[in-house]
């Protein structure tokens, strides 16, 4: 049963033995409250979690319910998306090259678009051109159909090269 997968995501085998071992790793890593967007509470779950411990396990050692840790757990991974799109934000708004590309482009002719741009800027993009195009159509999701780029995307590449596509 250790290593089964179970209802709520978990295997209920872990390497932490209880609360206190989740506090400590929280503790080594440095996690410090007051520094991110998750409570102290939604990070030991997150610890607990990625170490295998199911919910119901979890709901057990903390003496609340299955519910309330789900809820939790929730919460918790909604703040670290909206973290993550935090810094994409803060990276995007000084990244030196911004590429629109018009709808109805050709999704093979946005390569020379962005590259002519990072020439210009001076500026070495970390994909070449067929990875360019998988992450931009990627990306863009329904806004690019087969070769065909259906609404205007905003393409930005950061002074280190990473490319960050966006639909405005």
């Amino acid at each position: 049963m250790g290593d089964e997968p179970d209802d709520d995501g978990g295997t209920g085998g872990t390497d932490l033995r209880n609360q206190q071992d989740a506090a400590e790793l929280l503790e080594e890593i440095g996690f410090e409250e007051e520094r991110t967007l998750l409570t102290r509470r939604q990070a030991e779950v997150l610890v607990m979690r990625e170490h295998g411990l199911r919910q119901a396990d979890i709901a057990d050692r903390l003496g609340t319910t299955r519910e309330n840790i789900t809820g939790i757990e929730n919460r918790a991974r909604e703040n670290v998306e909206k973290a993550r799109e935090t810094v994409e934000f803060s990276e995007l708004l000084s990244a030196p090259v911004r590429v629109e590309i018009p709808a109805g482009t050709d999704l093979y002719e946005t390569p020379d678009l962005v590259f002519d741009a990072c020439d210009d800027a001076d500026i070495t993009v970390t994909h070449n051109a067929p990875e360019l195009m998988k992450r931009i159509s990627d990306a863009a999701g329904s806004a690019v159909d087969g070769r065909q780029i259906r609404t205007t995307l905003s393409v930005n590449v950061t002074s280190d090269g990473r490319v960050r596509v966006r639909k405005p």
